[in-house]
C-alpha cells in the first residue's frame, strides 16, 4: 500500500490521504473545488466542477496516471438539478473516454460545496 500526496492538489482537510494505491489499483478521495492552496474557488457548479476534475488529474498524474487510466468515478451533486450541467464539463476532461459512473444526491458536501468527485483508476494502463 503506497500513500499518493501532491501539492498540485488541494491537501486534505481530515485524517485521510489524498489517494492509496493499492496492487495496482488507485483508490482516490473525494475532491471538492478547493485551489491547491486550500481556496475555495468563487463560481457556480461549472467552475467548481472543472476545479474537481483538476484536481483529480493532479491526484492521478503524481499516481503515474491521468484520467485515461479511470475505471470508475462517483459524483456527489448537492443539487441534482445540476446533473446536465456538470456532464458536460465532466465530457469535456474525459472525452471519449468513458468510465463506469455512479451519480448520488445529497443533502449537503464539505464547505458547503456543490460537487465533489472520487474515482478508481489503474496507473499506467489507459484503457
Amino acid at each position: 500500500m503506497e500513500i499518493i500526496a501532491t501539492d498540485k492538489a488541494p491537501q486534505a482537510i481530515g485524517p485521510y490521504s489524498q489517494a492509496i494505491l493499492v496492487d495496482g489499483i488507485l483508490y482516490t478521495s473525494g475532491q471538492i473545488a478547493l485551489t491547491p492552496e486550500g481556496e475555495l474557488i468563487e463560481g457556480g457548479v461549472a467552475e467548481q466542477t472543472r476545479q474537481v476534475l483538476s484536481n483529480l488529474s493532479a491526484v492521478l498524474e503524481a499516481a503515474g496516471g491521468s484520467l485515461e487510466d479511470v475505471i470508475k468515478t462517483t459524483i456527489f451533486l448537492a443539487d441534482m438539478g445540476d446533473f446536465a450541467t456538470v456532464n458536460e464539463v465532466y465530457a469535456e476532461f474525459f472525452g471519449e473516454h468513458k468510465p463506469a459512473r455512479s451519480t448520488v444526491a445529497v443533502k449537503t458536501l464539505p464547505k458547503e460545496v456543490l460537487v465533489e468527485i472520487d474515482c478508481i483508476a489503474k496507473p499506467g494502463e489507459s484503457l
